[in-house]
């Protein structure tokens, strides 16, 4: 087990334990008993923590928590963050303005009664389970990561490089940051018993079965690599500092930094762990790279790419010969952000940095303008990671519509 601050962490986990059991108050006001009804899954419990009852997504929406218009763009049973709306929310992505990418409808789940299940022919003996109790039990560690759908920006393949793609229509929302805390992957294998001879685990989620097409392909699915799942995976059963919503995987979800959101499995229910490799239709049918720059049986999506967007919304007004600040993020799946770059219709400049640089999430920046002419404009940004990495003026086409990555034209207006 690696990561700042583990020792203290497993500690502080270790006496919340103790206090639970004992009947006492924990730190954050809970009682034993709203500790209890908590683990139920009950409404109340999550209530006073500011979150969302579970069980009501059966109903007008496949997503439980609310979608103001102002906040949210909704494309069925997903639902975008407009990027005006971080504008001034700090370094953490609130979990009300968090994106959601639901396959089917925001499930009901009883964590009283939830159970993680592994097996497989890379354990030494049969199948082992896991209560939610049994990980609150663990050792925890607590990251910051951002978490980001593989279809990010695929809209424009479309509006800006005049190609067609399928898949949800996403601008540039389908990202979020927070501060997730949970349990290593790594220890929970440890204690099932994996063996040194596997290969891949295949973690599943407890929502629905996917059916497109008149096909059913079954609960969402996707392998990891054991060297992957040994190095960073999390367990998270908290976000932001709360237990984990409803929409965003309650009572547990996998955290995959740097990967494709489609590896952050919610509402995980099973995982393989398998001495030969592990395939499902989540990386052989979808979220692999398809077309004429790849080869014929496609690249399978991982590792995310470079991109920035700015903290405004589309068509935004500016007055002339007023001074502006223009504000935004930048953030790579190579790690932290070297250097970003911002064209207002006069060349390149260099933006100033806000805050600290983070391996795992985004770097906020500004730069100061005055619009001295109006009409319309276009704004550019660009970002450079730590690996060299720079976003390009063109991504090669695939017909998914993933991992885009080019500099993206935003328009304003000046008057």
């Amino acid at each position: 087990m690696t990561g700042t601050g583990l020792t203290d962490e497993a500690t502080y986990d270790r006496a919340r334990l103790a206090q639970w059991r004992a009947g006492e108050a924990r730190g954050d006001g809970i009682s034993r008993r709203g500790m209890l009804r908590l683990a139920a899954g009950g409404s109340l419990a999550l209530t006073a923590l500011g979150a969302l009852p579970a069980g009501t997504a059966s109903a007008a929406s496949p997503i439980v928590k609310p979608l103001p218009p102002e906040i949210f763009e909704v494309y069925g049973t997903n639902a975008e963050t407009r990027w005006e709306a971080l504008s001034g929310e700090g370094y953490l992505t609130p979990v009300e303005r968090f994106f959601v990418r639901n396959h089917t409808a925001t499930p009901s789940i009883d964590a009283g009664t939830w159970r993680l299940k592994l097996f497989g022919t890379g354990l030494r003996e049969g199948p082992v389970e896991f209560s939610y109790r049994d990980l609150l039990g663990l050792p925890a560690e607590t990251i910051t990561s951002a978490i980001e759908c593989a279809g990010n920006g695929r809209s424009f393949f479309s509006s800006q490089q005049g190609q067609a793609v399928s898949g949800t229509a996403w601008k540039l929302g389908a990202i979020g940051v927070a501060r997730w805390r949970g349990v290593r992957l790594s220890t929970v294998l440890a204690k099932a018993g994996m063996t040194r001879h596997a290969v891949d685990v295949l973690p599943e989620g407890l929502d629905a079965d996917y059916v497109t097409g008149g096909v059913n392909l079954g609960k969402v699915r996707r392998p990891l690599p054991v060297a992957k799942a040994l190095q960073d995976v999390l367990l998270a059963y908290e976000m932001n500092g709360r237990p984990l919503p409803p929409d965003h995987g309650h009572p547990v979800r996998l955290v995959v930094p740097s990967w494709v959101g489609i590896s952050s499995i919610k509402w995980l229910g099973r995982i393989e762990v398998s001495e030969t490799p592990l395939v499902s239709p989540w990386n052989t049918q979808y979220y692999r790279l398809l077309g004429p720059h790849y080869p014929a049986d496609g690249t399978v999506v991982t590792r995310q790419v470079v991109k920035s967007a700015f903290e405004l919304p589309w068509n935004a007004e500016f007055a002339a010969g007023g001074k502006q600040v223009l504000r935004g993020r930048s953030w790579s799946g190579n790690g932290r952000i070297r250097r970003v770059e911002v064209d207002t219709g006069a060349g390149w400049r260099p933006v100033k940095f806000v805050g600290a640089a983070a391996d795992r999430g985004w770097q906020r920046w500004e730069l100061p303008w005055r619009p001295a002419v109006s009409g319309a404009r276009t704004l550019r940004a660009r970002a450079t990671d730590i690996t060299g990495a720079t976003q390009p003026e063109v991504t090669p086409h695939n017909t998914q519509g993933y991992l885009f990555d080019a500099v993206v034209r935003h328009p304003v207006r000046v008057v």
